[in-house]
């Protein structure tokens, strides 16, 4: 029964894992990103809530967050912020993608990584 399980889920509730996101919805947060970046690794998951893809890599980038990072996670909507996505694309000198994740360190774009690649990295790595 177990493998079954394993296979077709259980239907027993799962708790849903919360992440500390904060909403980046407008374009001054950035300046705020990159200052807080010389004390805190800063990081940024551009999300497009139309796009399965998208969808995918966020439900696995949460379930395989280390909560206990020490890290500000900010999340972006970028079909409801277009304007806020285009500017993280200049100010952090990123090409833009969706799904992407961008880790921000004194300023500047330390790594990133979009669509699969995202949950390839080591965040533990940049905190």
């Amino acid at each position: 029964m177990g493998f079954l399980k394993s296979i077709f889920g259980s239907s027993e509730p799962k708790e849903e894992k919360v992440l500390p996101w904060q909403a980046l919805t407008n374009v001054a947060q950035l300046a705020e990103i990159a200052q807080r970046s010389q004390a805190k690794t800063q990081v940024i998951f551009k999300h497009s809530t139309r796009c399965g893809i998208s969808s995918m890599v966020m439900n696995q980038f949460v379930s395989a967050y280390n909560v206990d990072a020490n890290l500000d996670l900010y999340y972006l909507d970028l079909l409801s912020y277009r304007e806020v996505s285009n500017e993280v694309g200049y100010k952090f000198q990123v090409i833009h993608q969706s799904p992407q994740l961008l880790i921000i360190k004194n300023g500047t774009t330390v790594a990133h990584a979009s669509h699969g690649a995202i949950n390839d990295l080591d965040l533990e790595r940049f905190a």
